[in-house]
């Protein structure tokens, strides 16, 4: 069900905006001046803490550029979950007639896409905007919509590489949540060409739901005939799971079963080790909020999303966790360890 400004239906989130508009608002207690409309869709749960995070970085870098909500500008929510009815969500949405939207995602990119070619639209985590036709280039958009692409191709040998990395006995890796992703056509491409270099199999699953994300991971240790005639290797396969709304939203469930099967994995993102994985390699969420703060700044005092370039992230963050590679008995190479941004489950100094 959608979720909006004055109804958020989380009590964290409710109080989260409340905080952060009582601040700006005593931060910026000035005379009244034209007001702004920014429509916000996020394809993320209330329930979800990257909400607040993500919003707080959005609303900090506006209020640093000097916008600030219920005083220059007025924000309108909508978390939307995977199964929401997403045209008719943003049909009310474009209905309150903001002077900009900030899409997260690709369905809810496509959803907007097709709503409007009116409304300037600043995207946030989408892949391979060019190919999936969102803008006619990287350069020169044209049209609507412009934004940040979070990741592209190339992360796929990377992913793989640190998997080795950290678990050199690996020599067969399963890809969860490629055919709910779009646009990852590139990053399969590229994940299959890095493993026939290094010498290992990759085996493509299924993240599309909660049954088949359980029936992959368990297909992995305990019903080898699935996966062919030859005997399956379940003591030398890790995992790569890759981003999107749905392994998102199921990455408790995700974790638990790695975890469960024993299963070195890496993920896209910072919060899934804080939850229990071994270690993640991706862009920092919250930054993507803060570069897209920047472009509602510069369309709102002229500039054209047509002329904006869009923007590959940059800022990217290791994080591993050594209590789970403890329970994987896996030693951590200290060249790896020197390279992350952060370690979690560092034992306790005696």
């Amino acid at each position: 069900m959608p979720v909006t400004a004055s109804d958020f239906g989380r009590r964290e989130f409710i109080a989260f905006i409340g905080g952060m508009t009582a601040w700006t608002l005593a931060s910026h207690a000035q005379g009244a001046e034209r007001m702004r409309r920014i429509g916000m869709l996020m394809n993320l749960s209330g329930s979800d803490p990257e909400a607040p995070i993500r919003v707080a970085a959005f609303l900090q870098r506006l209020q640093e550029l000097g916008w600030t909500d219920r005083r220059n500008i007025q924000i309108d929510y909508r978390l939307v979950s995977t199964d929401s009815d997403q045209q008719k969500v943003v049909a009310e949405l474009i209905a309150l007639e903001p002077d900009i939207l900030v899409v997260n995602g690709t369905a809810m990119l496509k959803a907007v896409q097709q709503a409007t070619k009116s409304v300037p639209i600043v995207f946030v985590n989408v892949i391979d905007p060019v190919g999936q036709g969102f803008v006619q280039s990287v350069e020169h958009p044209g049209g609507n919509i412009t934004g940040l692409s979070n990741i592209g191709p190339e992360m796929g040998p990377k992913w793989l590489q640190l998997l080795k990395e950290i678990a050199p006995h690996v020599k067969q890796v399963a890809v969860v949540g490629a055919t709910t992703l779009s646009g990852a056509t590139g990053i399969e491409t590229t994940i299959g060409a890095a493993a026939r270099s290094l010498g290992v199999k990759v085996i493509p699953f299924t993240a599309r739901v909660a049954a088949e994300i359980e029936h992959s991971i368990r297909a992995l240790g305990l019903r080898p005939s699935l996966l062919g005639p030859q005997p399956f290797d379940v003591a030398n396969t890790g995992l790569i799971v890759l981003p999107g709304a749905v392994t998102r939203g199921r990455r408790e469930q995700i974790i638990s079963l790695v975890a469960r099967g024993q299963l070195p994995a890496i993920y896209p993102y910072r919060y899934y080790v804080t939850g229990g994985g071994l270690l993640s390699y991706g862009v920092d969420t919250a930054d993507g909020y803060r570069r897209a703060a920047v472009y509602v700044d510069r369309i709102f005092k002229g500039e054209k999303p047509a002329d904006l370039p869009v923007q590959q992230e940059s800022k990217f963050e290791l994080v591993i966790n050594l209590k789970t590679a403890a329970e994987l008995s896996l030693e951590v190479p200290s060249t790896l360890l020197m390279r992350a941004d952060e370690v979690i489950g560092r034992p306790n100094a005696s």
